[in-house]
């Protein structure tokens, strides 16, 4: 059985209007441990029948089979496997990848191979220490001679055994000098049983073959043969391959595929920083937006809950802004007493508010009294820092007596004297100071900076502001009951005393859940739009894949003549567009992280916080960025033809 058979091959090419024939009816076969020339001028074919013979290019009519397999049944893996176990192809050219070493070039046909990383890198220093090149093992191409380059590219095409050698114009590159070294090499590895096929228009390059193929005009002229030829019993003796292990085959490749994406993200830093400038923005702001919106919505959840998340305020009117409110005289202690009788209720409190100034020697402050009873201090939330409350019977008797909060208190007695047994006047009122209160964040009614001062509700009715009405009742809801629930309840009650809504209710619980949720949905809202620049990044990493592969059209259809399968091109560069992505995700953390330095060092009013659930979102969303912009460009270069990718620079 022959090596390789042709038998009437075909090729042409053009569109179906313009059809020409590059190669007509060539037929011939090739036996093992042969050397054999195939000559003719520019134009007869020679090159298109090499890339036949080589599988990266199909024939059009007729078969070409390899140790009897027929290779137009095969698959594109099963010729990528064709041409890793039994091909090392020699180009004019060298077509060596300047991003790797010698070593690195000639490892790379035994990676797709699947051969052990050790087993691969004792077998490459000894082909280049065979060849001559112990000492450019480390060496990139750029540092190395023609005849260097290509002597590395012959340790390249027996890495993985070369049991058939394909040399096209393996010294139209080179001096004389270097093609002969080129020539004597690849004489010698044909009497060591390697089969050799050489390209070539040069008589004297054909004259180191046994057996000559002419061409001309696509067609097959003539065929000689030499008298030095060997006998197949010494082609028999000398043939032979490096056999390859399959073990660690995909360890290797998953290995050379982020090798070689991070050569390429760093061989071309600028284009790589800018592409990565949208990733990072967009990552970024994402990490801020959402450390901003939680902080934000801690801090008015804390305010919030300084009020007492089970507090219902019924106030006159018929909502915020009622300007007829102050008319409405049918709110009175009556009906807080009403309401601390029901089951679902803790407690409730009547207030009283009224504005004057505040006499304490000489030291005259405007201020704003509230009147509660003596259960209002908890039921509003209000912790005593010193003294005590109101008793029931000083709220029965109205007793002139009242409560400062910090702030009032601190204004009074800046040098921190005890306000205790002190007494003040208010609107020519004198009250004994008999506690402190601690100040309540988030004020609700009024301006927040306005001083405050509390006194039974009795008192500021009865004694200051001379109203028989209420500004409004507090209550707290009994643990366990539901706050809409109660609402109702409340408002059923207030109803049928009043026989008309001329009241409204503000449930702190359900304006709580209004502001989470407003809070969530803005959060969203501007995530979503900082979303925005994660879509332009992941544009520009589509834009930059498309220009990597077209610039690198010549190094895929390298690697798959070296035996990479579609799979291997796609996966090479998928990896380089996530971890390009990665890499922008990874500083957008990091700038996140500085912009929150910077926003906390500015302004501490608004807290951020920083959380592992946001950064890993970023993570997942740079990585989705890569896999989904980066694929079409990976998978448009893995269906490159290897033939059409070989030919373009």
């Amino acid at each position: 059985m022959a090596f390789l058979e042709l038998r009437g091959v075909c090729k042409l090419v053009g569109g179906e209007d313009n059809r020409q024939s590059i190669l007509t009816d060539i037929s011939f076969a090739v036996e093992h441990g042969e050397f054999v020339a195939i000559m003719g001028q520019s134009g007869s074919g020679k090159s298109t029948l090499m890339n036949m013979l080589g599988c990266l290019d199909t024939p059009d009519s007729g078969s070409y089979s390899v140790e009897g397999r027929d290779t137009g049944s095969m698959t594109s893996d099963e010729l990528a496997d064709l041409r890793s176990k039994t091909f090392g192809f020699v180009f004019q050219r060298y077509n060596l990848l300047n991003t790797l070493t010698a070593l690195e070039n000639v490892v790379l046909p035994s990676i797709y191979l699947g051969m052990p990383y050790e087993q691969r890198q004792e077998r490459a220093q000894q082909l280049l220490q065979y060849l001559g090149l112990g000492d450019k093992v480390w060496s990139q191409p750029n540092a190395m001679s023609g005849g260097q380059q290509q002597r590395t590219s012959i340790a390249r095409a027996l890495m993985n055994g070369g049991k058939l050698i394909l040399a096209d114009e393996p010294t139209g590159a080179l001096d004389s000098q270097s093609g002969a070294v080129v020539m004597e090499l690849l004489s010698g590895l044909h009497k060591q049983g390697h089969t050799i096929i050489i390209v070539t228009h040069d008589p004297n390059i054909a004259s180191y073959a046994e057996r000559v193929i002419e061409l001309h005009d696509g067609r097959m002229v003539r065929e000689t043969r030499s008298v030095k030829a060997q006998s197949p019993a010494q082609r028999a003796a000398l043939s032979g391959a490096v056999p390859a292990r399959f073990l660690s085959r995909w360890a290797g490749q998953l290995a050379e595929c982020f090798s070689m994406a991070t050569q390429s993200i760093l061989a071309h830093k600028l284009r790589s920083s800018l592409t990565m400038l949208g990733l990072i923005i967009g990552i970024a702001s994402v990490i801020f937006v959402i450390a901003l919106g939680r902080g934000s919505q801690e801090k008015m959840m804390e305010q919030i809950s300084s009020l007492g998340t089970n507090t219902i305020d019924i106030l006159r009117g018929k909502g915020w802004g009622d300007r007829y409110a102050n008319r409405i005289t049918t709110l009175v202690p009556a009906d807080a007493d009403a309401l601390s009788k029901q089951s679902y209720i803790s407690g409730a409190t009547p207030q009283v508010n009224d504005a004057g100034s505040v006499i304490y020697r000489n030291e005259t402050l405007m201020a704003r009294i509230t009147g509660v009873n003596e259960l209002g201090f908890d039921i509003l939330g209000k912790p005593v820092v010193s003294g005590r409350t109101f008793t029931p019977h000083e709220v029965r008797t109205s007793a002139t007596v009242a409560v400062l909060e910090e702030s009032v208190s601190k204004r009074i007695f800046p040098d921190g004297e005890s306000p205790i047994g002190k007494f003040i006047v208010f609107n020519r009122l004198m009250l004994e100071i008999v506690g402190v209160i601690r100040d309540r964040d988030g004020q609700m009614e009024g301006d927040a900076d306005t001083l405050r001062v509390y006194a039974p509700y009795t008192t500021v009715m009865y004694k200051i502001s001379g109203s028989q009405v209420l500004s409004s009742i507090v209550v707290r809801v009994a643990d366990g009951v539901n706050n809409q629930l109660a609402e109702r309840n409340i408002e059923a009650l207030m109803l049928a005393r009043h026989g008309e809504k001329d009241f409204f209710i503000f449930n702190v619980g359900t304006y709580q859940e209004a502001v989470s949720g407003a809070a969530q949905s803005m959060a969203i809202l501007i995530g979503g739009i900082a979303s925005v620049s994660l879509l332009v990044g992941g544009i520009g990493v589509l834009n930059i894949m498309l220009v990597s592969v077209t610039e690198r059209t010549g190094e895929i259809g390298l690697r798959m003549a070296l035996g990479a399968r579609k799979r291997n091109i796609l996966a090479q560069f998928l990896i380089e567009a996530v971890l390009l992505c990665l890499a922008g995700g990874f500083v957008g953390i990091l700038t996140a992280i500085l912009m929150g330095v910077g926003f906390e060092y500015i302004s501490d009013e608004i807290p951020l916080r920083f959380s592992l659930d946001s950064v890993a979102l970023a993570v997942c969303c740079s990585s989705l960025v890569g896999i989904v912009f980066g694929y079409m460009p990976a998978r448009n270069a893995s269906q490159l033809d290897p033939i059409e990718a070989l030919m373009r620079d």
